[in-house]
């Protein structure tokens, strides 16, 4: 069974929401509607991507203006009534790791499938977001976990 993220209204006492603030239509958006879903004396992890400095027009244009500084995300958080109980960010290496990951099994289906029909547009896919990481948003592009409780 599968459900869209954002319908969940049963509070709990933990709350994760990683990499999925688009669930909500956006970080602003999610770190409100969060603050039902968590009890009052419970936590929210939240990770969410920010700008590790200021973005590039090509990061920009691929990321879009739903990406925040760091600063700002932490500000919206605390207006939104969260105290920031951690922080943490994810290091170059852990970027490098996400992205390698993220390709690993598709390149392995495009090496193990050479004549298939589907081969050379997955290639192409796989070529451009490595050129896209490495050239516009590697080092731009951060991702920070904040431990959130009201």
């Amino acid at each position: 069974m599968t459900s869209d993220a954002a319908s969940w209204t049963r509070p709990s006492e933990r709350v994760i929401c990683v990499g999925a603030s688009h669930a909500w239509g956006g970080t602003r958006e999610a770190l409100s509607s969060l603050a039902a879903l968590v009890h009052p004396e419970g936590r929210l992890l939240f990770g969410d991507g920010c700008w590790e400095g200021p973005p590039t027009p090509a990061a920009m244009a691929l990321f879009g203006e739903e990406v925040l500084m760091l600063q700002d995300l932490v500000a919206v958080a605390i207006a939104a009534g969260w105290r920031v109980l951690h922080l943490s960010t994810a290091d170059q290496r852990e970027w490098d790791d996400f992205e390698s990951t993220w390709r690993a099994g598709r390149e392995e289906w495009v090496l193990g499938h050479q004549g298939d029909p589907r081969a050379e547009s997955v290639r192409s896919m796989l070529d451009t977001r490595l050129l896209e990481y490495v050239a516009e948003y590697r080092g731009v592009l951060g991702f920070c976990y904040l431990i959130l409780g009201r």
